[in-house]
C-alpha cells in the first residue's frame, strides 16, 4: 500500500470527526473543513515521518485542534480591530451541531485554548491528558484551561458549576 492509499484510508475514517472537532472549536462548517483538510494536507506532507507514530490520527486531530484554535485567534483580533459593529454570526447548520444554540453562544466567547479545551472534553470525551498532548501544554495548564472554561461556561448559561474537572 503506497502513501497516497494509507492516507487516503486515514482519511475516509476519521474526516468526520476532525471536521465535527473543528466545528465545535471555530463553529463554522467551512472553516471547520478546511482546517480538516489543511491538517490531512499536513499529514500527506509529513507521512514518512508521521507514519511512525503509534496513532497518525491523532497527529491529524492534534494538528487540526492546533489550526483551529489560531482559526479563532485571527478572527478574535479581527473583530476586536472592527470594533465588534457587527453582531456574531449564526450558527450555519445547527441540527448537525452537537450542542445547543445557546451552548454554542457560550462556548463562542471562551479564550481560543479554553474553548479547544472545553469541547474536546465535554463533546469529544478525552482525557486532561490528552487534551493537554493537543494543546501542547502541560497535564496542569489544560486543567486550568478547562476549570476557566468551565467557570466561564456556567457564568454564561446561568448555571452553578459543582465540583471540578478530574479527568
Amino acid at each position: 500500500m503506497g502513501r497516497e492509499d494509507e492516507v487516503r484510508d486515514l482519511f475516509d475514517d476519521h474526516y468526520d470527526q476532525v471536521v465535527r472537532t473543528a466545528f465545535l472549536i471555530v463553529q463554522d462548517w467551512g472553516r471547520a473543513e478546511e482546517v480538516a483538510q489543511d491538517a490531512f494536507v499536513q499529514l500527506l506532507r509529513y507521512w514518512r515521518r508521521v507514519s511512525g507514530h503509534d496513532a497518525p490520527a491523532a497527529w491529524v486531530r492534534r494538528v487540526a485542534v492546533r489550526l483551529a484554535v489560531r482559526s479563532v485567534r485571527r478572527e478574535q483580533r479581527l473583530t476586536t480591530a472592527l470594533a465588534r459593529s457587527v453582531p456574531p454570526a449564526e450558527v450555519a447548520d445547527p441540527a448537525e451541531a452537537a450542542a445547543s444554540a445557546d451552548v454554542l453562544a457560550a462556548l463562542s466567547r471562551l479564550p481560543a485554548k479554553q474553548r479547544a479545551a472545553a469541547v474536546l472534553f465535554y463533546f469529544e470525551d478525552r482525557p486532561v491528558k490528552e487534551i493537554a498532548d493537543l494543546l501542547d501544554c502541560s497535564t496542569s495548564t489544560a486543567g486550568v484551561h478547562l476549570h476557566r472554561a468551565r467557570t466561564r461556561l456556567g457564568e454564561l448559561l446561568g448555571e452553578e458549576v459543582v465540583g471540578d474537572v478530574a479527568r
